[in-house]
């Protein structure tokens, strides 16, 4: 979707286009085939903001828009998941059939948690022997990924974490999570 820049308060030649591998807007200049994130010098920010609600109002706030602009567009980060009967799967390398109930997995990832904040493990070397994902055969990592390519409550702590940085309990469908953002 291309939109001129009309009553956008763009500058002449800029319109607004939609990221197909992103699902956000971008700047593009039609003259000099130029295209940018960020809102191009000369743009009137007000007037671009009313644009971007009323032709982008499924797309996030662009004050939001400009903040995720300034993020990575992947992290890296390390999980210690712990899975329970309400899991999306219930199973894992460790256990066939995991029976404990949320309380007892938070329980049990809360443990793992104070260990790993008292400097007596740290969260790779517990996710080897205790996470329920087969990302434990190295650690727990996750290697790289971008928005949209895991659980929007994942996503979330992970890219709101600084490098080195550890969440706390963080729970998606998949079970109970510890995140390190290692990247």
């Amino acid at each position: 979707m291309n939109v001129s820049n009309g009553s956008s308060g763009l500058p002449a030649s800029w319109e607004v286009r939609l990221s197909r591998s992103h699902s956000i807007p971008y700047y593009f200049n039609v003259s000099t085939q130029e295209s940018t994130w960020e809102p191009p010098s000369g743009t009137d920010t007000e007037t671009l903001k009313q644009f971007m609600a009323t032709h982008y109002s499924y797309v996030l706030p662009v004050d939001e828009l400009l903040q995720r602009q300034q993020q990575p567009s992947k992290v890296r980060a390390s999980h210690l998941l712990i899975k329970h009967n309400g899991s999306r799967r219930p199973s894992s390398w460790r256990e066939k059939v995991i029976t404990r109930d949320e309380a007892e997995a938070a329980k049990m990832l809360a443990d793992l948690e104070a260990k790993i904040r008292s400097g007596q493990s740290t969260l790779p070397e517990l996710a080897v022997t205790e996470s329920d994902c087969s990302s434990a055969r190295v650690g727990g990592d996750l290697g790289y990924f971008a928005r949209g390519e895991m659980q929007k409550e994942f996503e979330e702590a992970a890219y709101g974490l600084q490098v080195g940085e550890m969440s706390g309990i963080v729970k998606t469908a998949s079970g109970l999570h510890l995140i390190l953002r290692t990247a």
